[in-house]
């Protein structure tokens, strides 16, 4: 019979050490070697360059299965323009969905494309501001972008609301689940005014609101929306810019 077939307590017989049966085999050329999906967690890959990318299976001979993260793009805000004497504020933008996976490597394909998905761009002066980018795993694992904020409210010196945005809707996924929703703007009258924080991710928190004339502020993190801008007195201000997505892929041997 082969050496495969020899039984691990026989080959503690014959060395020095013995060795666990449940992660280790011999091969028929002698080698002690691990039995493939025992070695837990082996690598992480962070796709966190936005566009295209490629996962290919045959790099990792070892590769039992994949845990996926995908988070898509956040939205970014829309921009401001107050006439003279007036306030003008915006909402933020919506936070990306999030989608998980566990996939074993028999259900990969050769090539699986990766896509890092945009964050939303920043509204210019009265402009809405721009949805977030899908990422992906292939089609297994796939997490939408969210939406970019309105230039809902007029400029003015009332008292006036808007009401913020809902994040992405949920994609695909072992678990899916959508972006949180930006807070709203209000104006008190011609001196104040709140524009609204841009909505939450699963990895990365929306842009914070801003109470002083300014442009979007900035979300953290990947996949969060951004906050709102502000004008007042004839001066633009542009929107912010939601995060870009990203990609996790751990590697289990």
């Amino acid at each position: 019979m082969g050496r495969a077939d020899i039984p691990l307590s026989e080959v503690c017989l014959m060395a020095n050490a013995c060795v666990c049966g449940e992660y280790f085999q011999v091969s028929d050329t002698g080698e002690l070697c691990l039995r493939p999906g025992r070695q837990g967690l082996r690598d992480v890959i962070v796709y966190d360059t936005v566009g295209s990318h490629q996962f290919q299976k045959s790099n990792y001979p070892w590769l039992a299965r994949v845990r996926v993260q995908v988070q898509g793009g956040g939205g970014g805000s829309a921009g401001a323009l107050a006439a003279a004497g007036e306030l003008v504020a915006r909402p933020g933008g919506g936070g990306g969905g999030w989608s998980m996976s566990v996939i074993s490597a028999l259900l990969l394909g050769t090539v699986e494309t990766v896509v890092v998905g945009a964050g939303g761009v920043a509204g210019t002066t009265n402009g809405t501001g721009g949805a977030g980018g899908n990422s992906s795993f292939g089609g297994l694992v796939v997490a939408q972008g969210g939406p970019g904020s309105p230039a809902a409210m007029a400029s003015g010196t009332g008292p006036e609301a808007t009401g913020g945005i809902a994040g992405a809707n949920p994609g695909t996924g072992l678990v899916a689940l959508g972006g949180g929703a930006s807070n709203g703007a209000i104006r008190l009258s011609q001196f104040q005014a709140l524009a609204g924080a841009g909505g939450e991710s699963r990895l990365g928190h929306g842009g914070l609101a801003r109470h002083t004339p300014g442009p979007g502020t900035a979300p953290q993190g990947y996949g969060s929306g951004a906050g709102g801008s502000l004008s007042a007195a004839n001066t633009a201000q542009p929107g912010g810019a939601g995060a870009r997505g990203v990609v996790i892929v751990e590697l289990y041997g």
